[in-house]
């Protein structure tokens, strides 16, 4: 049974998000995937990458030895989720935090001669699923970084087969019909995933 590996970051169950997230797995689960769920806020994963990671952060090896648990359930997925809210323009701290911490090299990618390749191979299917509260229009004049750093950054690391970005802009303004076009479309695109 492939395994997919779903990264969720929001601190509160009962959100929006905590309903994409619910709506993610569930249809993953029933593709036939094994899901792997780490709930971030839920394990306590600590965000901050300290000063002796960061001294540490080119000794491939001994550099996992912080996250190793983490590094070892990336390294078994071949899916690759992300479910998040989109806040200032960018990921929560506590995403950015695990990739900081967790996409070390050696991990998620090689570097030789001072190239870069990616290590994340294995992952052959991408996808996030995540909400603004500002317009698309706002999002692409702010450069749109969560975007753009799954859709590239990410990409790269992993050289999917199969990328999915799924957004629901202006959030704030979203009525429960919007919302629950949003949760179908989420589900029908992780049931193709």
């Amino acid at each position: 049974m492939p395994k997919a590996l779903v990264l969720y970051a929001h601190p509160c169950p009962e959100s929006f998000c905590g309903a994409l997230h619910g709506a993610v797995t569930g249809a993953l689960a029933d593709r036939g995937w094994e899901v792997d769920d780490c709930d971030l806020y839920a394990e306590g994963f600590q965000p901050v990458l300290t000063a002796e990671e960061r001294r540490g952060y080119h000794d491939v090896g001994s550099n996992l030895a912080p996250v190793q648990g983490y590094v070892e359930r990336l390294r078994a997925a071949e899916a690759l989720v992300l479910v998040f809210p989109v806040w200032n323009f960018g990921y929560p701290a506590i995403l950015k935090g695990f990739f900081d911490r967790v996409f070390l090299p050696g991990v998620s990618f090689t570097l030789a001669d001072g190239r870069l390749s990616p290590a994340l191979t294995h992952v052959r299917k991408l996808a996030a699923v995540t909400t603004y509260g500002a317009t698309r229009l706002s999002a692409v004049l702010a450069g749109d970084p969560p975007r753009r750093l799954v859709t590239r950054a990410l990409r790269y690391t992993c050289a999917p087969e199969t990328l999915r970005y799924l957004a629901l802009y202006d959030m704030n303004r979203a009525d429960a019909a919007q919302r629950a076009a949003f949760l179908a479309r989420a589900s029908r695109e992780m049931e193709a995933l």
